[in-house]
């Protein structure tokens, strides 16, 4: 079974859009809102830029993609974004409140309004603790509920996630993959957070089970109606969840726009690289499509090439893009573009053509 023949079309997300748009005119503030994010890390070679200048929105009620290359940032704008790293400047603010530099003390009555699904369920839930421990915890720690009630809450829980009360009394060790992956989204989902960061919550399991975990999540988000940051380099996945991608490249976005525009009509060069490269479930269609190669590794974050930082495997760069910073741009339709040669009516260049000519 391949992952197109697992993962079920996209879904209609009209709804949630329209709630996420209302949510950003005022009617309240967004579940996240990163500005200028930016992430650098000290080394003995260098600095490493891991995340530089990203600002991004994330609505209530709406799931936002964030995919790129692995080495392009997007985990460590997740983590900087619930306080996991420090970031090293620009603002994260989630419900509308700057919670860029509260102290630990400050920022832990917060907690439960934001979680992380980590990518390694394995690493992330305490081995010496039960299923049933680990999820009514997030409960007892922010004196949400008696140890009771917690447990009955966690018991709950388990069945909305697809696990069986049995599984309660068993330890992570105990369980498939899968299945721990469910207690990790149980666990993260037992205060009613506003804001779940999901990191590659599907990158380390099986296909089958990949399908029947972004259906939970895609059934969770829809009946409590959170907001949703869904990192992940599983092109398929996100189309299937997100309402919104943003692509990145080497520490910064590229490209955002609505789901369906993004696949019908990719504008950056490398978003159209990107989108080339995930197979079709259409083995004729796979056969015939004109796949965009980019020549070249990932430049190192340690020095990011100057002008266009996709410049050095662009098969359209010319002298501005090798000098010249592209401004991410909003273009019509909401979509924002970081590219000199795409117009401001979203006119963009065929990659695939240029990488095709002698």
């Amino acid at each position: 079974m391949t992952p197109a023949d697992s993962i079920p079309a996209p879904r209609d997300t009209t709804d949630l859009r329209r709630s996420a748009t209302d949510a950003g005119t005022g009617a309240s503030a967004p579940a996240l809102h990163l500005s200028e994010l930016t992430r650098h890390f000290r080394t003995d070679q260098g600095t490493v830029k891991a995340v530089d200048g990203v600002s991004l929105t994330v609505g209530r009620g709406e799931v936002v993609g964030l995919v790129g290359e692995s080495g392009s940032g997007k985990s460590t704008v997740g983590r900087c974004a619930v306080r996991l790293d420090e970031p090293t400047g620009g603002t994260v603010r989630i419900n509308g409140r700057d919670v860029t530099h509260l102290s630990r003390r400050a920022l832990r009555p917060l907690r439960k309004d934001f979680h992380l699904v980590f990518q390694d369920s394995s690493s992330s839930l305490d081995p010496r603790m039960t299923v049933g421990r680990i999820i009514a915890e997030p409960l007892r720690l922010h004196g949400l509920a008696s140890k009771t009630a917690a447990r009955t809450r966690a018991a709950e829980l388990l069945g909305q996630v697809g696990l069986r009360p049995e599984h309660a009394d068993r330890y992570p060790h105990e369980l498939s993959g899968g299945q721990r992956q469910r207690v990790s989204i149980a666990r993260a989902l037992s205060v009613d957070p506003d804001l779940l960061i999901a990191d590659e919550p599907t990158s380390a399991l099986d296909v089958s089970v990949q399908a029947a975990v972004l259906n939970l999540l895609a059934d969770l988000q829809r009946d409590r109606g959170f907001g949703c940051l869904f990192i992940t380099h599983d092109l398929e996945a996100v189309e299937y969840l997100a309402d919104r991608i943003a692509v990145m490249y080497l520490g910064q976005i590229v490209e955002e726009a609505p789901a369906p525009e993004l696949f019908a009509r990719p504008a950056h060069p490398y978003t159209q690289a990107l989108l080339s490269a995930a197979p079709v479930p259409d083995p004729a269609v796979q056969r015939t499509r004109e796949r965009i190669v980019l020549s070249g590794e990932l430049p190192s974050p340690l020095a990011p090439p100057p002008g266009c930082r996709f410049h050095t495997r662009c098969p359209l760069a010319d002298a501005r893009c090798r000098t010249e910073i592209p401004e991410l741009r909003t273009l019509s339709g909401g979509r924002r573009v970081a590219c000199h040669l795409v117009s401001t009516d979203g006119t963009a260049p065929d990659a695939a053509a240029a990488a095709a000519a002698p």
